[in-house]
C-alpha cells in the first residue's frame, strides 16, 4: 500500500501562499509533502520561484504534524553543498523529526545562473556523490576540511544541528541515477511510475528504502478546462527525452511546448473530476514499486483539490 502526500509547487505561488497550502494539506489529512526548489519556474505562466529555505521556515511555524522534504534541491552548482548542509540542518531543527532533504543533479534551467559550465549527466552524478559526502560529514559535527575533485571545504563546522541527521532522498529519472540513489541515499524520488528505475535503485542497495513518486494532476469539475489549464501552466511535462534538464530559460520551455497539445499533456497529467483516473494512476506507481506518491495539483484551485483528495483519495489509500 502506498502513502499519499502533497507536492508544494514553488513555481506557481508566492511564499505566503505556499505556507498556506502546506497548512491546508496538513488539515486535509496529508501526512507529508515535498516542496520544489527552483531559481526559475519551468514556464512563464507559472509565474513564481521563491527561495525555498525561507519558505520552509514559514511552513515550520504554520504546521505541527506535516513531514516536509525538498523535492528536490540541487547541492552542486548554484549552492555549495556546505551551505545546503547548513540550510537543511536549520530546517530540520525547526521541524524536529519531520524534515528530509531531497536532492538531485539539477536542471540547466536553474543551475546556469552563476555562469558555471553545465557538464554531462555522468559528471553531474559524480558531483552529487561528492556533495552528499560533504553534507553528511558536516552533519556529524566538528570541524571539516575537504579537498575533493569538485568541492573545497576548509575548517567548517555547523553549530546548529538537529538531534538526529535528516534522511537524504535522491532524485532519479533513469537507471544510472537510480543506482547512485541506492548507493548514497536513504530513499529515491522520481516523477513517473518507472519500474526499471525502481529495480535499479533496489539492486544498488535501495531495498527496503522508501521510493517517492510525484504524480501531477489538474483537478477540476470541467475536464476540458482542466486540460487547457494543465497545457498552459504545465505543458512542458509532455516534452520528450532530456529536454527538461537541458533548456536554459522558461522562454525556451514556452517555445518548445508550442508543439504540444492539451490531449498530449493529459496523457501525462490526470485532468478533470473522475476519481477513478486518479486512483488508477496511484496504483500504477504502486505496481512499479513506489511506496509513496505525492500529488501535485496544477493551478490555483488548491482548496478544491484538497476537498476532492479528502473525499476520494485519502480514504482509498489510508495506511
Amino acid at each position: 500500500m502506498v502513502q499519499l502526500g502533497y507536492a508544494i509547487s514553488s513555481e506557481e505561488f508566492r511564499p505566503a501562499d505556499l505556507v498556506r497550502n502546506a497548512a491546508l494539506a496538513e488539515d486535509a489529512g496529508f501526512p507529508y509533502a515535498l516542496i520544489s526548489d527552483h531559481f526559475h519556474p519551468w514556464m512563464d505562466a507559472q509565474g513564481h520561484s521563491p527561495f525555498v529555505w525561507g519558505v520552509l521556515g514559514g511552513i515550520a511555524q504554520a504546521t505541527s504534524r506535516l513531514v516536509i522534504g525538498t523535492g528536490v534541491t540541487c547541492p552542486t552548482f548554484r549552492i555549495h553543498p556546505a551551505i545546503v548542509a547548513q540550510a537543511a540542518a536549520t530546517a530540520a531543527d525547526m521541524l524536529p523529526g519531520r524534515f528530509f532533504l531531497g536532492i538531485g543533479s539539477g536542471e540547466l534551467l536553474n543551475e546556469h545562473v552563476l555562469g558555471q559550465h553545465w557538464p554531462p549527466v555522468s559528471v553531474r552524478l559524480e558531483m552529487l556523490r561528492e556533495a552528499v559526502g560533504v553534507i553528511r560529514v558536516l552533519w556529524e559535527g566538528g570541524y571539516v576540511t575537504h579537498h575533493g575533485r569538485f568541492y573545497t571545504v576548509e575548517n567548517a563546522r555547523l553549530y546548529t544541528l538537529p538531534e538526529a541527521p535528516s534522511p537524504i532522498h535522491v532524485a532519479a529519472a533513469g537507471p544510472e541515477a537510480a543506482a547512485l540513489a541506492g548507493e548514497i541515499g536513504d530513499g529515491m524520488i522520481d516523477t513517473s511510475p518507472n519500474a526499471e528505475v525502481v529495480r535499479a535503485f533496489e539492486a544498488a542497495g535501495g531495498g527496503g528504502k522508501p521510493r517517492y513518486g510525484q504524480m501531477t494532476v489538474c483537478w477540476g469539475e470541467d475536464e476540458a478546462a482542466a486540460k487547457a489549464l494543465a497545457h498552459r501552466q504545465w505543458g512542458y511535462t509532455a516534452l520528450p527525452g532530456q529536454l527538461s534538464q537541458e533548456l536554459a530559460l522558461p522562454l525556451y520551455y514556452d517555445q518548445a511546448t508550442q508543439i504540444v497539445t492539451p490531449d498530449q499533456v493529459a496523457e501525462k497529467v490526470i485532468c478533470g473530476p473522475d476519481p477513478e483516473k486518479y486512483v488508477a494512476q496511484v496504483r500504477a506507481y504502486a505496481d512499479a514499486g513506489f511506496t509513496h506518491v505525492y500529488i501535485h495539483q496544477v493551478g490555483p484551485d488548491q482548496r478544491g483539490f484538497f476537498e476532492f483528495a479528502r473525499r476520494e483519495l485519502l480514504p482509498e489509500f489510508d495506511a
